[in-house]
């Protein structure tokens, strides 16, 4: 079974944390999740975030400390994310690849459709926020 390497951004805002929608076009359609991507061969993960987010979202971030890692098994593949914070320092939010953008109070965070390799990201920020 493959497994692929991917990383996404913890954007937080004041008590708000920004996660986007996967759009009709895209696999898991519908289901939200923090955004991020596919590490190609030859990159760091902080430099897969920082492409990512600027080819999905048009945002340029600075990706600091590592939130979370979790190892997601979903059938008929597997998952190895890591989930970084990251602080916008320019551009201007875009959809690309997800059809709709929310900022979330972090308690709120389990009341969206997270995909689940995300939910883990999502309960660790609820806990570390109480």
């Amino acid at each position: 079974m493959q497994t692929i390497t991917v990383t996404a951004g913890v954007i937080i805002d004041g008590h708000k944390v920004l996660i986007a929608r996967r759009s009709s076009t895209e696999n898991f359609a519908g289901g939200w999740e923090f955004p991020g991507g596919k590490l190609e061969q030859g990159e760091t993960e902080q430099e897969c975030l920082a492409r990512e987010l600027k080819e999905e979202l048009g945002i340029d971030v600075e990706v600091g400390d590592l939130c979370e890692r979790v190892f997601h098994d979903y059938g008929t593949f597997r998952i190895n994310l890591s989930a970084y914070y990251c602080t916008i320092v320019g551009g201007s939010l875009a959809m690309t690849v997800h059809d709709k953008y929310q900022w979330v109070e972090v308690g709120r965070l389990l009341e969206y459709d997270l995909l689940p390799a995300d939910v883990p990201i999502a309960i660790k920020l609820m806990e570390s926020c109480k």
